[in-house]
């Protein structure tokens, strides 16, 4: 094993830990008091995306309960007439996605950042503004939602008066970026800056190019259908999973003190998932209306995915190997090996479910509903968890208060998505099955699906519980930040050996 005080000396070695590992070992290494600038000058910014990100999270909570309620008892709330079944459902949906997890990922981002150039914090009134308007856009969207003016187009539903402003947002955001790469005080290059340069470089165009193709001047037909998955998918993959990916690579070899297995493994999963993954999207779109080639290439796209996935996995296994104890004492480890784990086994769910033989029988189930919650919940969401468990104590200069409610955060939301996946993969198979039964009735099918539903609600209580219990903990550290006094925080599995105390 490479210890990281070698790495100064081989500009390759130094790709393989984050760019703070050597800090406070002099030459290469970046001294304490500059970790703590860069910290203290991502503070308010990093803050707002974290707590306005964390309040969205809130309410895109409580709408999926009502929404799951609803799909097993119809009259639930049935006296509200903006809260209907179509209208909850689409405002979860775009509430989770843009409103929790992309500024919680802008906010991880930004942190990320400038680290990893170890430069304080730029322009951060641009970065604030940012947040401002990006939040505005995220109310007036989800508002439009829920009083009926939705676009119909998944992922993709909120009116089109909302998109300019997102869309500004997203800008400042991708120019704050690459600013603060070309002001880098670290020449070299990090695993991790690469998928997040590629991440806000590739969601203006995904997100601008949906917009003209589908809401500003419409294509035609088919096409629609095509673009749309197109999108949808690629939003996952090509702005979410590279952000998810990209801390993963960080925080681990930070956490327990030790380089990345293999930089060649690295640069394999970055290329292949940058070729690979934009021609997914039209295997959702199986025995529509288009040219069986163009599906077919999707399907081929999909199953090459395998190159980067399981270059992540055996990356992201061997760098571990030796210290999963370690996840015991650290939240920000347990939550981001979950996280990991979690991007396989969502990845290769979504490889199985590209394929003809099986889309004919889990597509229009609840089996693509478990593979949605798998790769956006279980991967992403609990990645970026795992991320605030070791950003934010270090911008506040606060620990956690309260280690019982960290245990219930990640029992709730771990138990919660394991209840919720698995038993609707299954009855996704069970229920695509029967609906290919000519010889089932549909009411049949949907009585069958009845108490499945009704265990998904359950399973939604649990992670509604470990997201209170998360927003506890941080307004709890929040609220002792104007204490009279701050405890040290002391790195000890990071390798930094580091205590920062007040004023330093």
């Amino acid at each position: 094993m490479i210890h990281p005080s070698q790495t100064s000396k081989n500009p390759t070695l130094r790709a393989l830990l984050p760019g703070d590992a050597g800090a406070g070992s002099g030459g290469d290494g970046f001294r304490k008091a500059d970790l703590a600038e860069i910290d203290a000058s991502c503070r308010v910014p990093v803050l707002f995306f974290f707590l306005s990100g964390l309040a969205w999270l809130i309410a895109g909570s409580l709408l999926a309960l009502v929404a799951s309620i609803k799909l097993h008892s119809p009259g639930f709330l049935a006296a509200w007439e903006w809260l209907v079944f179509s209208n909850v459902r689409t405002a979860h949906l775009n509430t989770v996605i843009y409103g929790f997890a992309s500024q919680v990922s802008v906010g991880v981002s930004v942190w990320l950042m400038c680290r990893l150039c170890r430069i304080p914090l730029p322009a951060p009134g641009l970065v604030t503004v940012a947040n401002l308007f990006y939040n505005l856009g995220v109310t007036v969207g989800v508002g439009g939602i829920l009083l009926g003016d939705s676009t119909a187009i998944e992922w993709l539903e909120m009116p089109r008066y909302a998109t300019p402003i997102l869309f500004s947002s997203y800008a400042l955001i991708a120019v704050w970026t690459i600013v603060t790469f070309r002001l880098r005080a670290e020449r070299h290059l990090y695993v991790s800056q690469w998928y997040l340069l590629a991440a806000v470089l590739w969601f203006p165009w995904l997100y601008g190019t949906a917009q003209v193709m589908l809401l500003l001047e419409p294509v035609r037909g088919v096409v629609q259908a095509a673009v749309n998955w197109w999108f949808a998918h690629n939003v996952l993959g090509l702005w979410f999973t590279p952000i998810g990916l990209a801390s993963i690579y960080y925080f681990i070899p930070k956490v327990i003190g030790r380089p990345i297995h293999s930089y060649y493994l690295s640069v394999l999963g970055f290329w292949s998932l940058a070729l690979f993954y934009n021609w997914n999207g039209m295997h959702h779109l199986v025995g529509g209306p288009l040219p069986a080639w163009m599906i077919t290439i999707s399907i081929v796209a999909s199953v090459m995915m395998l190159i980067p996935v399981i270059t992540v996995a055996i990356n992201h296994h061997f760098t571990m190997l030796g210290h999963f104890g370690k996840m015991r004492h650290s939240p920000t480890l347990r939550f981001i090996v979950f996280g990991a784990v979690s991007y396989t086994l969502a990845s290769l769910q979504g490889i199985a479910s590209a394929l003809r033989s099986v889309s004919e029988v889990t597509h229009f189930t609840h089996h693509t509903i478990a593979h949605a919650h798998l790769g956006m919940y279980a991967f992403f969401s609990m990645v970026m968890f795992g991320a605030m468990y070791y950003i934010l104590p270090r911008i506040t200069q606060r620990e956690w208060p309260c280690n019982g409610l960290i245990s219930l955060h990640f029992w709730g939301v771990a138990l919660g998505i394991v209840l919720y996946v698995v038993p609707m993969s299954l009855m996704g198979f069970i229920q695509g099955t029967k609906l290919n039964d000519p010889t089932i009735r549909f009411l049949d099918v949907v009585q069958f699906t009845l108490p499945w539903l009704q265990l998904r609600t359950l399973a939604g209580l649990l992670m509604v519980a470990g997201h209170v219990a998360f927003v506890a903990n941080v307004g709890w550290l929040l609220v002792r930040m104007f204490e009279p006094y701050r405890k040290p925080v002391v790195r000890i599995l990071t390798g930094e050996a580091e205590t920062l105390a007040a004023g330093k």
